[in-house]
């Protein structure tokens, strides 16, 4: 988060705040010994922050009114969003076309995309090996499964994620980090899940996780960076971790979960957000 302006003490700032997420404005208010301080958490915002203050202390209206939005404008706002963020949507875009697809062609398309091929040998299924599958050139088997989702809450959980903490990355860091990401978190958690001897297995939860570690880290250690995340957040996703390797998960239909991919996930952002937030230390 950024320090924008301080605003008188005991000013009434509530109609300010809904004006904010109204624009979608990311932002905090303190209260310090001088005035509320108002913070922002994209710095690339701080001028239509201050647009909206101005007018809010000359008692403008600060929002439209929402009927005479149009359709198309609605329209040229997402299209716009996630042009600022092209790999966050590519990954989003690419999760729901599969799960789209896997629906029409079935556990055809589904084995195509899992770690190592799979197949069906007197009655039984038989698995590759990865080594193999890698140099016969089926290198994208190293990351697809992270595309593979197995319902409609496994998917909405995950890509829900994946929006709120990869356009912090892409915002504040690049589209080149947020791919990197992409590939090492999706390629070290799924090899994670593989040695334990999983093969049947799926989705982005690996690269939400390594998300989340990276933002976590960037914000705590480097504070002007920009990144923020809600502590009780961190401790929500964490003892989720936790609880879903348990045997009481699996007493209450949790058991199926890639545990050890959401380990190694977390272990890759944990590195990634140290290195990033060390360098940004240094200068």
């Amino acid at each position: 988060m950024h320090p924008v302006m301080l605003l008188p003490t005991g000013a009434d700032t509530q109609e300010l705040r809904k004006a904010l997420w109204h624009y979608r404005i990311g932002h905090r208010i303190t209260d310090e010994a001088d005035g509320q301080l108002l913070w922002v958490a994209d710095p690339r915002q701080v001028d239509e922050l201050k647009a909206l203050v101005s007018r809010w202390e000359r008692g403008e209206p600060l929002t439209m009114n929402t009927a005479h939005v149009s359709r198309s404008s609605a329209a040229q706002s997402i299209v716009t969003k996630l042009r600022e963020v092209p790999v966050t949507a590519l990954m989003i875009g690419l999760s729901l076309v599969i799960f789209a697809l896997t629906g029409v062609f079935g556990d055809q398309l589904i084995v195509a995309l899992t770690i190592v091929p799979v197949g069906i040998s007197g009655g039984q299924l038989v698995y590759g090996s990865l080594m193999d599958s890698v140099m016969s050139g089926q290198v994208w088997r190293l990351l697809s499964p992270a595309f593979l989702h197995f319902g409609w809450m496994h998917l909405i959980f995950n890509l829900m994620w994946v929006w709120y903490f990869g356009r912090q990355v892409e915002f504040l860091q690049g589209s080149r980090t947020m791919l990197l990401l992409l590939i090492v978190a999706g390629v070290g958690a799924n090899i994670a899940q593989y040695v334990t001897g999983t093969v049947l297995f799926g989705g982005m939860s690996g690269v939400v996780y390594a998300l989340l570690a990276h933002v976590w880290l960037m914000s705590r250690r480097a504070p002007g960076s920009g990144f923020f995340v809600p502590q009780m957040l961190v401790v929500f996703m964490l003892g989720w971790m936790v609880f879903t390797m348990t045997d009481m998960a699996g007493s209450v239909g949790f058991g199926n979960v890639a545990n050890e991919a959401h380990l190694g996930g977390l272990l890759v952002g944990l590195v990634t957000g140290w290195y990033y937030s060390s360098k940004r230390s240094k200068h």
